[in-house]
């Protein structure tokens, strides 16, 4: 009986033996077989990936409000023309701006030949841009008579006319912001200053004939005014600290007053320069001069001949560069000279 019994044992687990055998068979043809498709779908993907990059790249597709506006192969770059070109956008009277779209990038494969546009994409971003402007109003009596861009600017005409006028004028300054450029309609020193002294009805014909006491007894030149005092240019790093006439080469320099000679030879960016010191802390300089005919220390009266017209120094042809000075501060020389 026990015998039999073994026996019956041995044959099942011979036969499970037989049985495990056979699955774990399975199991690797299976997983072979598995393992051949996944490499021939790899291959295939592979194939289909390497045909679709002979003919097509991966670029980012750049849309604004909805719209494609353009394709770029680096998104990091375009954020970063972005912030630069678009966030920080600088122009004149600008006080504010606000990206009201971002972009949208979408990855897709696109033809080789396709090219990125991303200045196209930086000004399509820009008309979507949030602009406040800043501007200045001149008035007087609650009415807007001038608009200009700068305060600066608004106070130096303000002191202008009133030195002009012999008295004060009732003008204030209101700054004024808005996101209509239409609004703006801003005008420059000259315009504005002219256009008050209209609209006013500014007597101009009395203007005073002396710089803090000290008499003007001629004019240096005669000439075209070519740059005014205030003024930015390309030629210099500041603001211009003079008065240009522009005439001919060796035009006769006359000084405008009694006065010391104080300096009078070359000066970098001058050129020659003549300055002569007229007492109650004036003193005028007369700049880029092809000759100079006085020394230091020589005494001049108004009308005296002292250098002649050049285009010594930083110039870009024959002129007067002039200069008054009070207490050692430039001032504008139109509030003296050349009020025409």
């Amino acid at each position: 009986m026990y015998k039999i019994y073994s026996i019956i044992i041995n044959s099942r687990v011979k036969k499970k033996r037989r049985v495990n055998f056979i699955s774990i068979r399975k199991v690797k043809f299976y997983t072979k077989e598995t393992l051949k498709l996944f490499n021939i779908a790899l291959l295939a993907f592979g194939f289909i990936i390497a045909i679709i990059l002979i003919k097509y790249k991966p670029m980012y597709e750049v849309k604004v409000s909805g719209e494609r506006v353009g394709y770029v192969e680096n998104k990091q770059q375009l954020d970063d023309l972005i912030e630069k070109d678009v966030e920080n956008y600088t122009a004149k009277n600008i006080e504010k701006v606000d990206l009201v779209e971002n972009p949208e990038y979408e990855l897709k494969f696109v033809e080789k030949t396709k090219e990125s546009n991303e200045s196209e994409i930086i000004v399509a971003l820009q008309k979507e841009l949030d602009i406040t402007y800043k501007y200045y109003e001149i008035y007087s009596n609650e009415q807007t008579i001038e608009k200009v861009d700068t305060m600066q600017i608004a106070e130096q005409i303000i002191n202008d006319i009133n030195i002009l006028s012999e008295k004060q004028q009732n003008l204030n300054i209101n700054e004024k912001t808005t996101k209509n450029i239409e609004e703006l309609g801003t005008n420059t020193l000259e315009v504005a200053e002219n256009n008050i002294i209209q609209k006013l009805d500014i007597d101009t014909s009395k203007a005073i004939t002396h710089i803090n006491g000290i008499k003007i007894s001629s004019l240096p030149v005669s000439g075209v005014i070519s740059s005014r005092y205030g003024v930015s240019s390309s030629i210099r790093s500041s603001r211009h600290t003079g008065l240009d006439i522009a005439t001919k080469k060796g035009t006769p320099i006359k000084v405008i007053a009694n006065g010391n000679v104080i300096f009078a030879r070359r000066n970098g960016a001058y050129g020659n320069l003549v300055k002569v010191d007229h007492g109650n802390g004036v003193e005028t300089w007369y700049a880029h001069a092809s000759e100079i005919y006085v020394k230091e220390g020589q005494k001049v009266k108004a009308g005296d001949i002292i250098a002649s017209v050049g285009s010594t120094g930083n110039s870009t042809g024959p002129h007067l560069h002039l200069e008054v000075r009070i207490n050692g501060k430039h001032v504008n020389p139109q509030k003296y000279l050349y009020n025409n």
